[in-house]
């Protein structure tokens, strides 16, 4: 594989004794910033000479002066596993996750491809279904996928493009190669978090920021919006775009709220919307006024109560009508989630073989679909080696970890599958890579993940946030990223390419 090549050798080499993590223990695991000699990768000298140089505690003064910014900022988001709807401190270490220009660039040409040929599926699997009708994807996959949505059948994106807003999440392995976990085509949410962990490390960290050479990430809001602008029906030059919430209680309205205000637009929920005449109109002090973009971030199915949900009060009753008719844009269009449902996933490589006639970049994750018979009987019989994850779940539920499972835990999701295997899909325990990570008063390695964020205006123009979430397992040997099962964030500093430009401190 191209990416995994390349980012072992970009990572690994190294020019005469380095500095390292003074008692820092890779323990076999693949570890980002140091080797397992306890040498510090090449693009990592800066910020480990950085760190071995401080005075005895004051990373840690540097972590709690970080927690309170970020306390006092209000950044959080809500944890509704616990029945109560808790409002949490999104948790952030301090120690930077760093990716080689070698390394990005592999997975910047791999992201691009992918989600073209992602927007190539959505639009053939609405309209002439030739993937399907060609054998390439059976029909019973797509048609049993609880996000498949007839209703948006005909549906014509201008451009062909239905993803605008991607977030696809990545992983390495023990060798460190990149390997695409999933792919968030309907909402997906966290940028705010990498634009503000970004602005509280440049401020901490100042010298390391500017002698690791690393490419800026602030100016995401302004290419965000600029791509929403030239969305406007009909060409329009100066349209008026608004972001949709479902409101305060959503898990994600601290980002939604935030990127409204960087954007400059105005921060609106379904009941402050209107349908008339197939157009879109938001009741103000002044009265109404046209919207012709909307940056929506309600599910698709509570998009529209005429079409999709009938007991929505979170979307906008005719708001598919208007979409139609071409007299308001939406980003994301309805019907993207049945290309990020894990079943549809293992498809990704064929779709860029059939649509693009290229070989993927990036690899999937090796997959067993449980709906398959030979699948399932594997899956069973090895349950205790293997990751099995509910096609339908996402924020870290409904996985079951087979290596760190008991018996009565396996025995029960054997029995989930059993009952419905087109739920299901099984992948191999991966030793995800790790990076050092602040725990009490020391550092310790945790595994992390990357979810990058893509912006496609049209299949040839195609952004990636140079960079992304860098999601963090904070507690110890847990492979579950997710913050609301415990996961925390760094910042992600991707190191520029000569020419490239680099953000300053």
């Amino acid at each position: 594989m191209q990416s995994q090549s390349q980012s072992q050798s970009s990572d690994a080499n190294s020019s005469g004794p380095l500095p390292s993590l003074r008692g820092y223990q890779t323990e076999g695991f693949y570890d980002e910033v140091v080797t397992a000699d306890g040498v510090a990768r090449p693009d990592s000298v800066a910020l480990v000479d950085l760190i071995n140089r401080l005075p005895v505690g004051e990373l840690v003064r540097r972590q709690r002066a970080i927690e309170r910014s970020l306390y006092q900022m209000g950044i959080t988001f809500t944890v509704y596993s616990d029945n109560e709807g808790t409002e949490k401190i999104m948790p952030f270490d301090i120690v930077p996750r760093i990716l080689s220009a070698a390394v990005w660039t592999d997975i910047e040409s791999g992201l691009k491809q992918r989600i073209r040929a992602l927007n190539a599926f959505l639009d053939d699997v609405y309209s002439e279904r030739r993937i399907i009708n060609e054998g390439i994807i059976p029909a019973r996959i797509v048609d049993s996928c609880p996000q498949y949505l007839p209703q948006c059948m005909g549906l014509k994106p201008p451009a062909g493009v239905w993803c605008h807003i991607t977030g696809t999440d990545l992983v390495r392995d023990e060798q460190g190669g990149v390997f695409v976990l999933e792919d968030n085509l309907r909402c997906p949410s966290g940028v705010s978090y990498v634009l503000q962990n970004r602005a509280v490390m440049k401020k901490n960290f100042p010298r390391a920021f500017a002698d690791s050479s690393v490419r800026p990430v602030n100016d995401y809001p302004s290419r965000l919006y600029q791509m929403l602008r030239r969305m406007g029906p009909n060409g329009m030059l100066n349209p008026t775009v608004v972001v949709l919430t479902p409101g305060v209680y959503n898990s994600a309205y601290y980002e939604h709220s935030f990127l409204a205000h960087q954007m400059g637009v105005e921060l609106v929920e379904g009941r402050d919307l209107l349908v008339t005449d197939d157009r879109v109109f938001m009741r103000t002090t002044d009265g109404l006024q046209a919207v012709d973009v909307i940056y929506r971030r309600v599910d698709d199915t509570f998009l529209d109560p005429e079409v999709f949900n009938k007991e929505s009060v979170l979307g906008v009753p005719g708001l598919m009508r208007a979409y139609r008719a071409g007299n308001v844009a939406l980003a994301n269009a309805p019907g993207t989630g049945v290309a990020d449902d894990k079943v549809v996933y293992l498809f990704v490589p064929e779709m860029i073989r059939f649509y693009l006639n290229e070989e993927p970049i990036l690899n999937n994750v090796p997959t067993y679909l449980c709906e398959r018979a030979e699948d399932r009987e594997y899956v069973l019989a090895h349950l205790d080696e293997l990751v099995v994850k509910a096609a339908g779940e996402s924020g870290g539920y409904g996985i079951l970890i087979g290596p760190h499972a008991s018996e009565k835990e396996r025995a029960e999701f054997a029995e989930k599958i059993i009952e419905n295997p087109r739920n299901y899909v099984a992948q191999p325990t991966l030793q995800l890579s790790r990076v050092p990570t602040m725990v009490g008063d020391t550092l310790e390695g945790r595994h992390v993940d990357l979810r990058p964020y893509i912006l496609c205006e049209s299949p040839n123009d195609v952004w990636v946030l140079p960079g992304g979430l860098t999601r963090v397992a904070l507690r110890k040997g847990s492979l579950v990223v997710n913050s609301s099962q415990g996961g925390g964030s760094k910042d992600t500093w991707v190191v520029a390419s000569p020419g490239q430009a680099i953000a300053r401190p």
